[in-house]
């Protein structure tokens, strides 16, 4: 089955399998404090990037910061719905359209634009349905072409998706019909281990509509008191480095626990790159 790490995320805390550790609640801010361990390696991922070719490179792409999946208004009906969502779990009683373009274009607000080639509408559901097992499962009608504006390391931008119609549903599902740039190679490479010190990030949840905060998910352990994210920003770059408060000594459960953080930033978002300081890539929206 294909299945994305967002996904899987989702799908552990639908079963309750993905749980906040001791005294963690349901969503985080950042830290107001920074973090002096984490600061120097914020450093040198911001200094690697800044006026680098990588950082061109991702100034001229599409890179989408939001999921490119969305739920019809009324998602879902019942468990059962959303479980066969989160499974990937789509059966087709239809046809679907054949698609006579080959490229269309990413459009941003300040009229910029990109041509990338279009996605079919097989392909799309392709993207879609991961799993055929008897188990819950959507069923597809049909499809159209048409368009949205979506969350990009740009800014907001029209792309073309699939609409795709869900039995049972008033709206539709809908796919966006293309596949993202091709990243480039980082300038500076991620951190040797995960430790108390500094922790990889998750995807990106949402930028706030005036720039001024991002919303991560965070990773932390079960026996500590949840996680935190330091900021640092530059003119070409925001990063953010990710940690855990609370330790506790003893035994401890092996688990990865995922938790929602908000950063507030000193300057809007913009297009400055927003980094993962234990990765030394780019925080993506998309898994």
């Amino acid at each position: 089955m294909r299945t994305t790490t967002s996904r899987t995320v989702q799908l552990l805390t639908a079963l309750g399998l993905l749980t906040a550790g001791c005294g963690v609640g349901a969503a985080g801010s950042g830290t107001s404090e920074p973090a002096p361990e984490t600061r120097a390696r914020a450093l040198e991922v911001a200094e690697a990037w800044d006026g680098s070719p990588a950082a061109e490179i991702w100034s001229r792409g599409y890179y989408p910061m939001a999921d490119p999946v969305r739920l019809p208004e009324d998602a879902f009906h019942n468990d059962a719905d959303k479980e066969a969502y989160l499974t990937q779990n789509f059966v087709l009683r239809g046809d679907l359209p054949e698609t006579p373009e080959k490229d269309a274009k990413v459009t941003w607000q300040d009229g910029d634009s990109l041509t990338l080639p279009l996605m079919g509408a097989w392909e799309a559901y392709e993207q879609l349905d991961g799993d055929d097992s008897p188990a819950p499962h959507l069923t597809v009608t049909g499809a159209k072409l048409s368009e949205t504006t979506l969350a990009t390391s740009r800014g907001p931008a029209t792309v073309p998706v699939w609409q795709f119609t869900i039995e049972g549903y008033d709206t539709p599902l809908t796919q966006v019909a293309l596949t993202p740039s091709k990243p480039p190679k980082p300038p500076i490479g991620p951190v040797g281990q995960l430790g108390n010190e500094l922790w990889e990030l998750g995807k990106l949840v949402e930028v706030a509509p005036d720039g001024r905060s991002v919303t991560v998910m965070a990773h932390h352990g079960a026996c500590d008191d949840g996680p935190a994210v330091d900021v640092l920003e530059t003119d070409g770059s925001v990063v953010l480095s990710g940690y855990i408060v609370g330790t506790s000594d003893g035994s401890c459960t092996l688990q990865l626990l995922a938790k929602k953080v908000t950063v507030e930033l000193d300057d809007p978002l913009r297009d400055r790159v927003l980094l993962d300081a234990f990765t030394g890539r780019p925080v993506r929206g998309t898994d």
